[in-house]
């Protein structure tokens, strides 16, 4: 099978990218400023504003799956256009489509969301999120739409790198009690959104940890895991800060994980010591 990764030099995109050619299948991925360096995977340049360039690549490819992981902040033109005019593509050219999203899609109203909630953003990057889901199944209704939370594994994790530079007191700021998310771990998502693509499967999925956190037990869990003194890990509260977003937001992926052989791990057990 051929697979084109798009955003394939990011974080969550170069796992995807070294999964998919481990597992023996034809593999091509995308960049914005240069390319990753798995062996044997063909790199192309790509911009999601240029709906031309996106048909060329895909055209030139020839992918029986194009999974996006790509990730832009608020820019909306990126994160909410980008993802439509990539799932217009691949309706175009009949691959399988599957559209990473987030947990930024909630307000944290309700706290447990699962796949039948309506999103009700209170970012740019959030709406953005919302928008291109809409879109996304709109154009490619049999594509599947995968929201997840904090991805967690090695340095390239900025949740990661943030830990470690609060630690070695090299930047200012505060992990928060009060913000709570459910964490997944690079590998578990790109397997299970590999999995996912391989079953045919359709529609809003949840690929979140198992376990609900506040960013300040996270901090704590990869500081343990990473050596570091978590004594320095600076604690504070969300709802006193001036940033906006959600506080608690636990994707519910039971309904998911129930379809998957891929296990959703949660970050007390992927961040234990000697996990």
């Amino acid at each position: 099978m051929t697979v084109l990764i798009i955003g394939g030099s990011g974080f969550l995109g170069a796992e995807l990218v070294r999964q998919a050619a481990a597992a023996g299948h034809t593999t091509a991925a995308t960049f914005a400023t240069r390319p990753g360096s798995t062996p044997g995977v063909a790199w192309h340049a790509l911009d999601l504003r240029d709906t031309e360039r996106i048909e060329a690549v895909v055209a030139e490819v020839g992918p029986l799956l194009l999974v996006n992981a790509t990730s832009s902040a608020s820019d909306w033109a990126v994160t909410a256009e980008g993802p439509v005019r990539l799932a217009m593509a691949a309706a175009k050219s009949g691959c399988r489509l599957v559209h990473v999203s987030s947990d930024a899609v909630f307000s944290g109203a309700r706290v447990h969301y699962d796949e039948s909630c309506l999103p009700d953003p209170v970012t740019p990057y959030g709406a953005a999120k919302a928008a291109a889901e809409t879109g996304v199944r709109l154009v490619h209704p049999e594509a599947v739409v995968a929201r997840t939370s904090l991805i967690i594994g090695d340095r390239r994790s900025v949740h990661v790198r943030m830990v470690h530079d609060l630690a070695a007191g090299t930047r200012s700021g505060a992990l928060f009690t009060d913000d709570i998310r459910c964490p997944v771990h690079v590998a578990d998502l790109a397997a299970a959104l590999l999995e996912l693509a391989a079953c045919d499967a359709s529609g809003m999925h949840h690929l979140a940890g198992a376990d609900a956190v506040s960013r300040h037990e996270l901090g704590t869990l990869i500081a343990r895991r990473d050596g570091l003194d978590a004594s320095r890990l600076p604690a504070g509260l969300r709802a006193e800060s001036a940033l906006p977003g959600a506080l608690d937001v636990r994707l519910d992926s039971g309904a998911t994980q129930r379809t998957l052989h891929t296990t959703l791990r949660g970050a007390r057990q992927f961040l234990a010591r000697g996990a």
